[in-house]
């Protein structure tokens, strides 16, 4: 029986000739990742058990990017663990003010992920540098800490979906409306335990940006990773960047999948979830008049230089209405750079944007853009639950930073193409 890319990946690292969906396996780790977060409970269950290594400081990364720079006692104490447990281990990929970025972002920017690893992290959206054709998944804090002493993880190899893609796709649609239509499609546990695997034509229209972002947003339908073939823009990505060997998979011809989903990429039309679930969406010519009150673009999903420049595109020469509050978060110190380089914070902030430092801040309810009761914000975040921006009488739409700006503008959720 032939494997997807993610049995491939699984089986090479644990040492098997193959494997099947189902099957129980260790597998030995190339990377393991917790953020300010996740970890100090990983580092206090080490402690725990009695473990005082590390199993590689080069293959340990620890990046503080939810509450950085500190908001409080709390997240400034959470950081100081960290900190204390990288430099009695001498962890080589630490990164904190002046070099942290939002993790999803900065470890792909920093060479740490490639093509054939096999990657842990102690936060969700781990999955996405299957862009690169790496198997990446999020883990618990405990698993986390296990893999940081042993270099080791178990694993159940999950069943897979293929996502044939072709076509390409239209002006101000992106990677965020892909991975919204589909996670619309199947809902968000239509994926449960499964890599979501991207094959067909419409690849090679995608840009890196695009593939970050769509698996960054496998777990919302509740897969266990996301991948994409390696081909040329994969490479020459890594080019320059990735400073060791690595090995790309290939799926068999006669790989089991569990479902087939064609997606015609020239079909799609901006996209939005609604509240209170990333399932919950309508094409923008469906959506209505709904007024807005604070726009974001940025977080692991959005903030990279696509995402940056298609938000300056749309504001340039423009103001954000004045009931708008916009806030533009790269994703990046070398993003936020870019941006200056480019010319693109003067557009911002002359639009009346502003623009923070690299934080993963709303997205997860932490600070920078919190919501009040009654108050709605669209953002290019990745999940909309209750709450999860601030008040529980808040609301999230998700959306492409093209809808994003496009809407800081009017002051409700906007077609782009229609400015």
């Amino acid at each position: 029986m032939g494997m997807t890319m993610t049995q491939k990946i699984l089986a090479a690292h644990a040492g098997l000739e193959s494997v099947v969906g189902g099957d129980l396996i260790k597998a030995k780790l190339d990377l393991v990742l917790a953020n300010d977060i996740t970890g100090p409970p990983a580092i206090r269950e080490l402690k725990k058990a009695g473990l005082n290594k590390v199993f590689d400081k080069d293959k340990v990364c620890l990046v503080m990017d939810h509450f950085v720079p500190n908001k409080d006692i709390k997240s400034a104490e959470q950081c100081v663990v960290c900190r204390e447990f990288s430099r009695e281990h001498n962890i080589t990929n630490f990164f904190d003010v002046g070099q942290m970025g939002i993790e999803h972002v900065l470890l792909p920017e920093k060479g740490l992920v490639a093509s054939g690893e096999l990657i842990i992290g102690a936060d969700s959206h781990t999955c996405t540098y299957g862009a690169l054709g790496a198997f990446s998944t999020g883990v618990g804090s405990t698993d986390c800490a296990f893999g940081i002493a042993t270099g080791e993880a178990w694993f159940k190899v999950p069943l897979a979906i293929k996502i044939e893609l072709t076509g390409s796709l239209k002006k101000y649609v992106s990677g965020k409306d892909v991975i919204l239509h589909i996670i619309g499609i199947i809902g968000v546990d239509g994926a449960l335990y499964q890599s979501m695997e991207f094959f067909g034509s419409g690849i090679k229209s995608l840009s890196m940006d695009d593939r970050f972002t769509i698996c960054n947003m496998a777990i919302e339908a509740g897969a266990k990773n996301g991948i994409f073939p390696v081909d040329e823009k994969t490479t020459l990505y890594m080019e320059g960047i990735v400073n060791r060997d690595y090995t790309f998979y290939e799926a068999d011809t006669d790989a089991v999948y569990e479902r087939v989903i064609e997606i015609d990429l020239s079909s799609l039309k901006p996209t939005v979830a609604l509240p209170h679930l990333p399932e919950n969406t309508k094409t923008i010519d469906k959506i209505g008049q709904i007024e807005i009150h604070q726009s974001v673009i940025g977080s692991c999903t959005n903030g990279r230089m696509d995402d940056m420049r298609m938000a300056a595109e749309i504001l340039k020469g423009k103001k954000v209405n004045k009931n708008v509050r916009t806030i533009i978060i790269p994703a990046t110190q070398s993003v936020y750079l870019s941006c200056i380089k480019e010319g693109l914070a003067e557009v911002f902030i002359e639009a009346g944007a502003i623009i923070s430092t690299p934080t993963c801040g709303p997205c997860l309810g932490g600070y920078m853009g919190i919501l009040a009761k009654g108050e709605r914000t669209i953002a290019t975040t990745n999940r909309n639950f209750v709450g999860r921006m601030g008040d529980t009488e808040s609301e999230i739409y998700l959306s492409s930073p093209a809808v994003a700006a496009a809407s800081a503008l009017t002051g409700y959720i906007t077609d782009p193409s229609s400015l």
